[in-house]
């Protein structure tokens, strides 16, 4: 029987070339300031962010909860070394989103799934700090 070991395979390790780095830091950039907007927008009340928390019916707490995970994910995007920790983060909240406008408020999710697709490629991209993470 053979045995795979992802984790020390150097495709799983190998840090990102200049280039990719220049490109990861950029959309890195991009993407926190957008979830940084949309976070700021639940967290100080805006009326269409507290009327979309009526319309999910589980309360206004709720837009705390997900403006504050909203905010951190995008401090943690632009933070050397926690890049990846924030990419995985904010691709959890925007999955739930995704379900949410699917199941709940039946809309298009065309916003948080193009922010999940985002994310997610951070996350790939900063794979190798996720793979230190599990190595320590």
């Amino acid at each position: 029987m053979t045995t795979i070991r992802i984790a020390n395979h150097a495709f799983a390790t190998a840090a990102p070339g200049k280039a990719l780095n220049i490109a990861l830091w950029t959309l890195q950039v991009l993407v926190a300031l957008v979830l940084l907007a949309a976070g700021s927008g639940k967290l100080v009340g805006s009326a269409a962010m507290v009327a979309l928390f009526d319309a999910i019916g589980i309360g206004q707490w709720f837009r705390y909860v997900t403006g504050s995970l909203e905010v951190l994910g995008a401090l943690l995007l632009i933070v050397p070394g926690t890049t990846a920790f924030g990419a995985v983060l904010l691709a959890c909240v925007l999955a739930g989103a995704v379900v949410t406008h699917l199941t709940v408020l039946h809309t298009a999710p065309t916003a948080p799934l193009v922010l999940f697709a985002l994310t997610a490629l951070i996350a790939f991209g900063r794979r190798s700090q996720l793979v230190n993470l599990l190595r320590s």
